[in-house]
């Protein structure tokens, strides 16, 4: 077991200094193509995709079949350029810098037509020394090369041994070698998104000009002292000392609400230097800590440090100080081979619940802070308090951190390798390094990161030897491997962050892994680490598929997106579930043949004679299907963690693979692209609940199991109703006596055979009857209801076509829709077409006569906008 203990800073900024300026060179510059056919403006931050589109030289990259049509865009070699006037005078500064915070991907750069230097790496923060060459005009070259040409003249040179996979599936349609260049790795095609690698300067770029020194960053690492019960923080400052003479001064650190002020005198001599501080918390302040949504409070304190050097030169820096701790425990469980892997937070087990993190975008430029903030506030609004940033895209943007340690989203951070071998040439090496050195700093300060990955499914693409590579070949990757992710980047993590746990991959086996020399036989095991499971021919109906492992951190079914979703990006030949459109946006093999397949196990497929209705029903269908496959993979993850059975169990995390999409097209996801929930979310609101009644059969017996994530007890009563597809009066109900559930377990509340519960219920069989369930106190809902179905839907005897009508009301910016219903009705799903927002719970069993649900739009809209849109579908419409 080891313990991480973390005080943490978020970085606000810097204040302004009396020797230093800055100049932005964001906005209006010129780009133009290999041959300079082409010349157009282009934004940055931004991309030669977003520049074409905004001048009207292109379509929406997303319309249709674009994505092969516009293939000419990242084959060709672009050159951002711009002349500009700094608005100071240039003699007067002793450096000058050229900072790029993020260039996608390679490019050589030419300042005042004398080249400066060269990138390689989106994920690198470049500073090229402009100073002999700056002058009061200037000009600006950055000349990109394909990074598609680039990747693949990499492979090339790379002779001794091939370093696989070449390309992806064809089904993908996507470039090849995206190995061989440190670039996000999806943007040249996944099973879920498009292949766009794009060009530009994706992040700020600007010019720093400073006399005497320059604070670069400064970084800070926790320290705990247990036997005095106090913490101690260490502060790491960077400097470039210009001045040709040592400078003196003093820091001043103040944290107010924590009663802490420290000043301490340095003295900084000529050159690159670190100046390291030792900040002490007197253990008589009480200091509330940080803690994930669900559990407390995200409490942080302002904090200032202040450099006042000689020659009046004043640096300051603002940060949020944040107080938690995190342990990865793995350790022996009675009655299991193995080890534990869970997280404890704040001394407090934590079932971490959540989903997959990809980007929201192929063209970061379009990600907006409204966006990323709609995304993260539906992660909390769905009861999660967790969220897997995968190693295929990119190492989000501030922004995204900031807005997990304001919401208490607890971030799975994986470095970003997916999927593939690496190369391991000194080139790649020193590449990596300088990458994962400059994101370790960025991002060590957050309190949401919880734990650094590797990589994602790398272990286990070698293991399991997904690329074919001969037994006596292996040798040769793993010790790549080793090289890669355990002297490099491990050490670097060591290095530069203490203060929480690293693993080398997921899936891993986590303590095993390192004892089987950083390889293990069997990556997946359900006795170590965490695991990815995903099985589309197995009824997911039957629980008994899933594996009883100690966390799962990727499992999922595919669905379509709405049709307000796609309809945006097709025209009406397209709006069949076998057109040529249909077949093309689908990137995983066989994947609409297996979301049918699915869905056939329990319902009737579409039969409309209308072909548009058909592919509505069906885009419904396998939103249905897929809701119903993952409540049923959770919500036995989430019954498992208290429990041992045939030596597995003691599961502790559940993260779904994949919370968001890249674009319009069916995938994993719970929330469409831009937003929408899919019916999975709403399914995700209720099965992450922070208590739930779980209901499931075994050898004919209905069970219920009660799962808390509370940190008390609480004493409550189980209602378990039984209904009639055939009335809306319920046929039985049965209430139990008080209990107390216990904070944090899960536990088996209620047992009955399942002829039994018929035979109590009058005339009931499994095909006519339906059960829910829910956890109250003193007549108060403590849970969701939950439901159980006896039977598959297509054999339901009884369940007759619903009419389902809605008033709409207005109730402040909120709208009330009081349903009501003719018979029972399955899945009943509300839809407002393309209007941004959300119910308050959708794609529910009816069996009450009324309903009332809340819908709460995310943008302005009316009454009238949202009767004219509104749609109601049931699992009766269909049959």
């Amino acid at each position: 077991m080891r313990l991480h203990l973390l005080l943490l800073l978020a970085l606000c900024g810097a204040g302004t200094t009396a020797a230093e300026l800055s100049y932005s060179l964001r906005g209006n510059w010129s780009i133009c193509n290999g041959n300079g056919s082409l010349e157009l403006p282009g934004a940055v931050p931004g991309c030669v995709h977003s520049a074409l589109f905004q001048q009207g030289l292109i379509q929406d990259s997303y319309y249709r079949f674009n994505d092969l049509n516009y293939r000419w865009v990242s084959l060709d070699n672009w050159t951002y350029s711009k002349e500009f006037k700094i608005p100071f005078e240039i003699s007067k500064w002793q450096k000058v810098n050229l900072i790029l915070e993020g260039v996608d991907t390679v490019s050589k750069i030419l300042f005042n037509e004398v080249t400066i230097g060269e990138t390689d790496n989106m994920f690198n923060r470049y500073s090229f020394d402009i100073t002999n060459v700056v002058r009061d005009v200037n000009s600006i070259e950055l000349r990109f090369q394909s990074a598609v040409l680039y990747a693949a003249q990499q492979s090339k040179a790379h002779t001794r041994y091939q370093v696989p996979p070449d390309c992806p599936p064809l089904v993908q349609k996507g470039e090849c070698h995206v190995n061989f260049v440190r670039k996000e790795q999806c943007s040249f095609s996944w099973d879920w998104g498009p292949s766009f690698p794009t060009q530009g300067i994706w992040k700020d770029v600007r010019i720093e000009a400073y006399n005497i020194c320059h604070l670069n960053y400064f970084t800070f690492s926790p320290i705990y002292d247990k036997s005095a019960q106090e913490w101690n923080l260490e502060i790491e400052s960077t400097f470039d000392v210009v001045s040709s003479k040592p400078v003196g001064g003093q820091v001043i650190v103040a944290i107010p609400k924590l009663q802490t002020q420290q000043t301490y005198s340095i003295e900084l001599q000529p050159g690159k230097r670190i100046v390291e501080l030792f900040v002490n918390i007197s253990k008589n302040i009480t200091v509330e800590t940080w803690w994930p949504h669900g559990h407390g409070n995200q409490t942080g304190y302002n904090m200032t440090v202040l450099f006042e050097l000689d020659g009046g030169l004043n640096i300051e820096k603002s940060a949020k100080v944040y107080f938690r701790t995190v342990e990865l425990i793995e350790e022996p469980i009675k009655g299991s081979p193995g080890l534990s892997f869970y997280f404890k937070i704040n001394g407090f087990p934590i079932f971490l619940k959540g989903s997959n993190w990809i980007p929201a975008d192929s063209f970061q430029d379009r990600v907006t802070s409204e966006l990323l903030r709609l995304l993260l506030q539906s992660v909390v609004d769905a009861n999660m308090n967790t969220l897997r940033v995968w190693g295929g895209g990119i190492y989000e943007q501030d922004e995204f951190y900031e807005l997990c340690d304001e919401l208490g989203i607890m971030v799975w951070q994986d470095f970003m390798f997916a999927c593939a071998l690496y190369p391991t040439d000194q080139g790649f090496l020193d590449s990596v390094t300088a990458e994962v050195a400059y994101q370790i700093k960025r991002l060590k300060s957050h309190p949401s990161i919880i734990i650094w990955s590797g990589n994602n499914e790398n272990e286990e693409a070698l293991m399991m030897n997904w690329y074919h590579i001969s037994f006596t070949d292996r040798p040769i990757y793993i010790k790549d491997y080793v090289t890669l992710y355990v002297k490099n980047i491990r050490e670097l993590v060591l290095a530069g962050d203490k203060s929480r746990p690293f693993i080398t991959s997921s899936p891993t086996n986590g303590a095993e892994t390192v004892a089987e020399g950083w390889v293990s036989q069997n990556p997946n095991s359900n006795y170590f680490g965490d695991v990815h499971f995903y099985d589309y021919i197995s009824d997911c109906w039957n629980w008994k598929v899933f594996p009883k492992a100690r966390f799962a951190s990727e499992y999922g079914y595919q669905s379509w997106p709405s049709f307000s979703t796609l309809e945006k990006v097709s025209s009406t030949e397209d709006w069949s579930f076998n057109s040529k459109f249909s077949l093309h946006r689908q990137h995983h093999e066989g994947g609409n043949k297996q979301m049918l397949y699915q869905a056939g196990l329990h319902f009737k497929l579409p039969q409309s004679t209308d072909p548009l209705r058909t592919f509505k029903d069906t885009i419904y269908l396998t939103q249905v299907m897929q809701a119903q496959c993952v409540k049923t993979e959770t919500e036995f993850y989430r019954r498992s963690s208290s429990e041992i059975v045939d030596q597995q169990g003691h599961t502790m995390g559940a993260l779904y693979w994949q919370l968001n999409d890249i674009w319009q097209a069916p995938s994993w996801a719970s929330l469409e692209y831009g937003g929408k929930w899919k019916m999975l979310h709403y399914f995700a609101q209720n099965f992450f609940a922070p208590l739930l009644p779980v209901g499931f059969e075994n050898e004919n017996t209905f069970y219920i199991y009660g799962v808390s994530d509370l940190h008390s007890d609480y004493s409550m009563t189980l209602t378990v109703r039984v209904h009639t597809w055939s009335s809306l009066e319920p046929m039985c109900s049965h209430v139990t006596e008080h209990f107390v559930m216990k904070g944090g377990e899960a536990v088996c509340l209620y047992e009955e055979p399942v002829s039994e519960l018929l035979r109590r219920c009058g005339n009931c069989t499994r095909e006519s009857c339906v059960v829910s369930f829910y956890l109250s106190a003193d007549h108060e809902l403590l849970s969701p209801t939950n439901y159980h179905f006896l039977s598959s839907p297509k054999e339901a005897v009884g369940l007759c076509k619903a009419q389902i009508t809605a008033i709409i009301s207005q109730q402040g910016d909120i709208f009330v829709f009081d349903l009501e219903t003719s018979a029972v009705a399955p899945f009943v799903w509300l839809d407002v077409g393309s209007i941004p927002g959300r119910f308050s719970d959708n794609g529910f069993l009816m069996t009450e006569k009324t309903r009332t649900i809340l819908f709460y739009p995310w943008e302005p809209t009316s009454k009238n906008e949202l009767e004219q849109s509104f749609h109601v579908t049931s699992l009766t419409d269909i049959y």
